[in-house]
């Protein structure tokens, strides 16, 4: 069952907000004001839906009265098939936006790519995964920070770790992480024959000091003068920061900066936000079964895709969807690739629960 009341009670609220929105009080507070509009933004597409479902009801309730009407009979007879298939798509949105929501998913992203098993071919591929989600998050009107890269050989990249912030990154991007799976035949391939190499994606919520609290003492310091590839110098400076975890046994290295203070900065950033991760790891862990049938895609171990350039193919293999325009995926064309994986990902919670009732 819908619960109505539930609903009409959101809607009240969102037109609360609205109102609110308009006074001075709230429009001479920056903060109560992105309060207010990040809740109107979770309550806006939930009561719009709510409103179609209300009003594809009243249309349905029309026709069968006028089922009987010699003049409007056959005209309602024609239409309401369409309305019930309309109103049964509307009610299953609903029941997913009712679901509860991700406390990460409004957060802001630490999204990490590396290099993985191909040599020189793996770091490349890593820069272009980079390249992708850059590109998407800029289509997006979401601002990217690089707050850790190294370098490979031939414009490749071993690492990179960036901060994507900007509406619903989290939620957004959540599904990508994993083994990525590229085949291709390198540019220093005589023979034409296709290697196979890999990256490593990771999609972690960034972690506020709130959310994660580090004891000063669990913290090691190491400072050293910034380098790049090659023995090239970055600067001259004492600037790289390198930052260990006792506990946990976790490293951060941060050397983009050339103030030792922004890079400590950014490295407790990413750290924290690996802290938060393993945390919520160890959780998923205690509720393994639940959570696998939810989110599968978060283990890390798993080759979640895979890119075929000779065929412009990509296969995502956790929903088995095949899309054959790479060249516009990997240029940072993903929307279809992420709505995909939201509604498989919004299939398996509805299941939980409909097993769990």
């Amino acid at each position: 069952m819908i619960p109505v009341e539930k609903l009409d009670g959101f809607a009240r609220r969102l037109e609360e907000i609205e109102q609110l929105l308009c006074e001075t009080e709230v429009l001479g507070s920056p903060r109560r004001m992105r309060e207010l509009n990040r809740e109107r933004g979770r309550l806006s597409e939930l009561v719009v839906v709510y409103r179609d479902w209300q009003g594809v009801a009243r249309q349905i309730a029309e026709d069968r009265d006028a089922m009987n009407d010699p003049e409007l009979g056959e005209l309602a007879a024609e239409e309401l098939p369409g309305l019930e298939a309309r109103h049964t798509e509307l009610e299953r949105r609903l029941r997913v936006l009712l679901l509860p929501s991700d406390p990460n998913d409004e957060k802001n992203t630490v999204l990490e790519i590396r290099a993985g098993t191909g040599g020189e071919e793996a770091a490349l591929f890593a820069a272009d995964l980079l390249r992708m989600y850059s590109r998407y998050a800029e289509r997006r009107g979401w601002r990217v920070e690089l707050m850790s890269s190294s370098d490979a050989a031939a414009g490749g990249l071993k690492e990179a770790i960036l901060l994507v912030t900007g509406d619903r990154v989290y939620s957004s991007l959540r599904h990508e992480c994993g083994v990525h799976r590229v085949q291709r035949v390198p540019e220093t391939e005589a023979q034409g024959r296709i290697h196979t190499s890999t990256a490593t994606v990771a999609v972690l919520p960034e972690a506020d000091e709130v959310d994660v609290h580090i004891d000063e003492k669990d913290l090691r310091f190491d400072i050293a003068a910034a380098g790049g590839p090659g023995g090239q110098g970055v600067n001259t400076t004492n600037s790289a920061v390198q930052v260990t975890h006792l506990p946990t046994g976790m490293i951060v290295k941060c050397q983009d900066e050339r103030s030792q203070i922004k890079n400590k900065a950014r490295a407790l950033k990413i750290l924290r936000s690996r802290l938060l991760d393993l945390e919520q790891q160890r959780q998923a862990d205690a509720i393994r079964d639940e959570r696998r049938g939810m989110v599968k895609a978060g283990d890390r171990s798993e080759k979640v895709r895979t890119y075929n350039f000779p065929q412009n193919r990509l296969t995502d293999h956790r929903i088995g969807l095949t899309l054959y325009k790479l060249d516009r995926i990997i240029a940072g064309e993903i929307d279809d690739l992420l709505s995909a994986l939201v509604a498989w990902h919004e299939a398996a919670r509805l299941e939980s629960v409909r097993a769990e009732d």
